[in-house]
């Protein structure tokens, strides 16, 4: 047996190695916040985000360490919710590890766009294939969002040097568009409406932007409620842009022609609105992140409807589509995060676990739909993966 002495300086090397190599990324607090894991479901969660296959003795004590100290538990449990519907999932790692891969994207073509937002890196996806390609962005760009334009160009947000870029995929040119306002400092999600023009947010400036692309021309205006934080941006059949409030109870309607800002409030402090989507009957939906809800907004009747999310009050609710005739979110605060189904006719919920490889780890922080409405495009940005869900009709069928 080991002695008490040895064990203790394994143990204390162990948290050593753990705070220099995966707390170079990120805060070692993730471990104690995750649900834990065997010592094989580390190495491979950890596999996702570093390589240590080259220094095997340290990829040893950290896997010892992390499999002692932070052992399966229930801490953060998901409430899982069965129901009728089965769904396929289809994954794929990024090149790069620990760049953070997030918010793809479909191209005309089916290519799939993502960014890399902690290592500057714009990649693209061959679904059919499985090739990817990536493509290094003006370092410090660290872009949280990727869209594909009317020009067919990959429109990026550069959130910390305080651009929206432009990569062409047939020349790989990169276009800088730089914020006219040294206070708008922050681009984070944008969309494209219907004349060509890119709408975005900028969370930490609480200001919400217009850019032309065949003018140059950026636009900003404030949002009318101090601290805000406009996030999630969707344009409406009829041009509207909506935008959420990650920092106050609050949906934020900008007309497109003169920018005037209203704000709609939500019922109740503590509401804070990550993302929001709109349905075929001009609905608007949205994640009641600070709460622990899926809330629903009539702008014709001003009709405000919520539903508590089936893991509770801290399952922080974060990216939202509609897909498949139903509201789909998922559910970032528990473990395993939870991808949930709401159909909104019934009024019922179904979820489940976001696979990133073997093991279940990562969050959700976007998700959008292929152009044909087919399948719904989601990632795990913690383990540096892309995926594809699909429905399955096959039981439907017989």
């Amino acid at each position: 047996m080991m002695p008490a002495s040895a064990v203790a300086q394994s143990e204390g090397r162990g948290e050593e190695l753990v705070e220099d190599v995966c707390g170079s990324c990120h805060g070692t607090n993730r471990m104690a916040r995750s649900s834990g894991y065997t010592r094989e479901d580390w190495r491979v969660l950890a596999s996702t985000m570093v390589d240590l296959s080259r220094s095997p003795e340290t990829e040893a004590e950290i896997l010892d360490y992390l499999a002692a100290t932070y052992p399966p538990s229930e801490n953060r449990a998901s409430t899982p919710v069965n129901g009728p519907l089965s769904i396929r999932f289809e994954e794929w790692q990024v090149p790069t590890l620990g760049q953070r891969s997030r918010d793809p994207v479909e191209a005309p073509d089916g290519s799939i766009w993502w960014v890399g937002q902690w290592l500057d890196i714009l990649g693209r996806l061959d679904p059919e294939t499985g090739e990817m390609e990536e493509h290094r962005l003006p370092a410090g760009a660290r872009p949280h969002s990727v869209t594909i334009g009317p020009d067919g160009a990959a429109w990026y947000t550069g959130n910390r040097n305080a651009t929206i870029g432009r990569f062409d995929p047939a020349t790989e040119q990169i276009t800088e568009f730089v914020m006219p306002d040294e206070a708008a400092r922050d681009p984070h999600t944008a969309e494209f409406d219907a004349n060509g023009i890119l709408w975005f947010s900028l969370q930490g400036s609480n200001m919400i932007g217009r850019l032309d692309p065949a003018t140059g021309e950026v636009r900003l205006i404030r949002s009318p409620r101090e601290r805000s934080r406009p996030y999630g941006v969707k344009i409406a059949a009829d041009g509207t842009i909506w935008v959420a409030c990650n920092g106050a109870n609050c949906l934020l309607r900008v007309d497109p022609d003169t920018m005037e800002v209203t704000e709609i409030t939500l019922p109740e402090q503590g509401t804070t609105v990550r993302r929001l989507d709109i349905d075929r009957d001009g609905l608007i939906w949205w994640v009641n992140s600070g709460l622990g809800r899926l809330g629903r907004y009539n702008p014709e009747s001003g009709e405000i409807t919520e539903w508590a999310s089936p893991s509770g009050p801290s399952s922080h609710p974060y990216a939202i589509a509609v897909f498949d005739d139903a509201i789909w979110y998922n559910e970032s605060g528990v473990r395993p995060d939870m991808l949930v189904r709401f159909e909104p006719e019934t009024e019922t919920f179904q979820s489940w676990p976001i696979p990133s490889g073997p093991v279940y780890a990562g969050i959700l922080r976007h998700m959008r739909t292929s152009l044909d409405g087919s399948a719904l495009l989601i990632h795990q940005s913690g383990t540096n993966h892309i995926a594809r869900v699909t429905v399955d009709r096959t039981d439907a069928a017989r």
